[in-house]
C-alpha cells in the first residue's frame, strides 16, 4: 500500500491512496481526514486503507483520480517529531578523515542522531528555498521510517514492529553554515532547512524481499542536474538498522504516532557508488587529491533522489527539487 497527502484541507493535507506504479489516487476521507489520523489509530485504519488499495487497483474505487505529484504535500506535511541518525558510520568515517579529525570508537556502537525541525517539510517537487549561495547548499538522499507509538526502552527487535511506513527523503544542508553552529559545541538548528519527502509512503510489504524488517536492499539514486551522482546501495555498509535506531531515539523517551526516524545519508565504502551528497564526495576528492573541487548547488541547480525496485519500478515516486533564492519580507 502506498500512502501520499494532497495539497489541500489544511496544514496537514488531505490523506489518499496512491496505486502501485504512482499514477493514480483515491481520496481516503473515509477512513481518515490525514496521515497523521491514520497513524494514531493505525490497528483500525490499516485494513481499511488496504481495501481501498485493493479497489484502486482493480478499477473500482470510486472517486480514483490521475495522480500529479506536484499537487503533493510530503506524506506527513509536518510531524510530532523527526529524529535523524547516521546509520551509515563510513559517511561520518569519511568527513573526520578529510578534517584529519580521528573518530571515537564509541561512534560504531552507539549512533548518532539529532533532532530536526518537523513543524514544515516540503514536498517532492517543491523548491529548495535558500537566501545566499554561499551558506554550501547541499541535498543529502536518506531512506526514512514513520512509526506508530513506541514505548521508551523498547528493544532493537521489538522496534522493528513499530515500523508502520518507508519513504526516502532528502535532508537538506547548509554545509556553510553547519561548521560555525557545530563549533559553538551545541548542535545544528540554521544548517538543517526543510526536508523534502518522496511523493508517497509505503507499508513495508511493497518492498517485498527488499525489505528485512529493518533495512532496505536497493540503491539510492541521485542525479544532479540530469547527471548522476551516486546509487549507494541502502544495505551495504549498514552499521545500525532501523531497529537500532528507533530503539536508539526512544532510550529515554516514549515516541508519539507519526515520529519519523530517519537513516542519515546513503553512503557506501566503494567510491564507485557515488554518493548521496555533495559534502561526501568533496570529502573523497580532498583525500584522493589534497583539493575539493566539486562545487555545493547554486541557483538553479537540479536534484532528483529516487528508488526503483528489482523490475525497474520506481518505488516511492521522485524527488525532483529546484534550488531558488528566497527573498524574505520587508
Amino acid at each position: 500500500m502506498k500512502l501520499a497527502s494532497l495539497k489541500e484541507g489544511g496544514r496537514d493535507g488531505t490523506l489518499i491512496v496512491v496505486d502501485r506504479a504512482v499514477k493514480r489516487a483515491v481520496r481516503a476521507a473515509g477512513v481518515a481526514p490525514t496521515l497523521q489520523r491514520a497513524l494514531d489509530d493505525w490497528t483500525a485504519a490499516e485494513p481499511r486503507l488496504a481495501a481501498l488499495a485493493r479497489q484502486l487497483a482493480a478499477g473500482t474505487a470510486a472517486g480514483a483520480f490521475d495522480l500529479d505529484t506536484r499537487a503533493l504535500a510530503p506524506p506527513l506535511p509536518r510531524a510530532f517529531q523527526w529524529a535523524d541518525g547516521s546509520a551509515y558510520v563510513v559517511h561520518v568515517e569519511l568527513v573526520r578523515k578529510a578534517r584529519g579529525v580521528e573518530m571515537p570508537p564509541s561512534f560504531w556502537t552507539d549512533p548518532l542522531m539529532y533532532q530536526g525541525g518537523s513543524d514544515s517539510f516540503v514536498g517532492p517537487t517543491d523548491d529548495i528555498e535558500a537566501i545566499d549561495e554561499a551558506h554550501g547548499i547541499d541535498f543529502e538522499g536518506e531512506i526514512g521510517v514513520i512509526v506508530d507509538d513506541v514505548p521508551m526502552g523498547v528493544t532493537p527487535e521489538a522496534a522493528r514492529r513499530h515500523i508502520k511506513l518507508v519513504t526516502i527523503l532528502n535532508d537538506v544542508s547548509l554545509r556553510n553554515v553547519i561548521v560555525t553552529e557545530l563549533a559553538k559545541g551545541f548542535g545544528f538548528f540554521h544548517g538543517k532547512p526543510a526536508t523534502a519527502f518522496a511523493p508517497v509512503a509505503v507499508t513495508p510489504d511493497e518492498l517485498a524481499d527488499a525489505w528485512d524488517g529493518a533495512k532496505l536492499d536497493l540503491p539510492l539514486i541521485s542525479t544532479l542536474n540530469g547527471k548522476e551522482f551516486g546509487h549507494s546501495d541502502a544495505a551495504t555498509d549498514l552499521t545500525f538498522d532501523f531497529g537500532q535506531l528507533i530503539a536508539h531515539a526512544a532510550r529515554t523517551r516514549h515516541l508519539e504516532a507519526g515520529t519519523i526516524v530517519g537513516s542519515g545519508t546513503v553512503a557506501n565504502r566503494d567510491p564507485a557508488a557515488g554518493c548521496s551528497c555533495i559534502a561526501e564526495r568533496r570529502v573523497r576528492e580532498t583525500i584522493d587529491s589534497g583539493k575539493a573541487v566539486t562545487p555545493f548547488m547554486r541557483f538553479g541547480d537540479r536534484i532528483r533522489i529516487e528508488m526503483f525496485d528489482r523490475a525497474g519500478q520506481s518505488i516511492f515516486g521522485a524527488i525532483d527539487q529546484k534550488v531558488t533564492r528566497y527573498t524574505p519580507p520587508t
